[in-house]
């Protein structure tokens, strides 16, 4: 008997043993993740947001997204492999969350909000502009923002990566199609897009 309640004792103790080295393991992997979470939401907050942009014009819809794709990219940080950049895998829950949207949500051309950070920064851009220069300025990017908006999603998916300066191959890698595909997209989103630029 008294052997039996020894046995027993001894196998809670190995049970409460294990139980507290998963925990531990548990709380440091849940640290480290929260550490990485972190440092990725801090680096990529500007690209998630223009990638926002140039799929939703309401400020606080652009807000919302961007919280779904935070949440999106907490639940797939244990899945990342190392099989491609960081930014191509952040970059892709973005767009898988936007897809989404985008099916769902009736399209609106309507522009509602300055887009001033949709194109990349150029070095005439960083002098200090006349009032004239920045209204115009103004003006062409809601032009362009309203425009990418009416493109079919696939066009709107490969054009406002570009526009953030990505390679055809890591286009590629966030949309998993092939960077010959790619190109034939955003040909295609170009001339869509030079004619809803003209007719605006």
């Amino acid at each position: 008997m008294n052997n039996s309640i020894e046995l027993t004792l001894q196998q809670q103790d190995r049970f409460q043993t294990a139980y507290q080295h998963i925990l531990s393991y548990s709380l440091k992997r849940t640290a480290n993740y929260q550490q990485t979470f972190t440092q990725w939401m801090t680096e990529y907050e500007k690209l998630l947001r223009h990638i926002i942009t140039g799929f939703e014009a309401k400020p606080s819809i652009q807000d919302e997204l961007f919280q779904e794709i935070a949440l999106n990219l907490w639940r797939a940080l244990p899945s990342f492999r190392n099989d491609c950049t960081v930014k191509t895998f952040v970059a892709r829950i973005a767009h898988n969350v936007l897809a989404t949207h985008v099916a769902k949500a009736v399209k609106s051309v309507k522009v509602e909000q300055s887009i001033d950070d949709i194109c990349q920064e150029t070095e005439q851009d960083k002098i200090q502009p006349t009032p004239h220069q920045s209204l115009e300025k103004q003006r062409r990017q809601q032009r362009l923002a309203q425009s990418i908006r009416q493109l079919k999603l696939e066009q709107q998916q490969v054009i406002t990566l570009a526009l953030e300066g990505m390679s055809y191959q890591e286009i590629a890698d966030i949309l998993v199609i092939s960077v010959n595909l790619v190109g034939v997209r955003l040909q295609r989103a170009k001339i869509a897009l030079s004619k809803l630029m003209e007719a605006v």
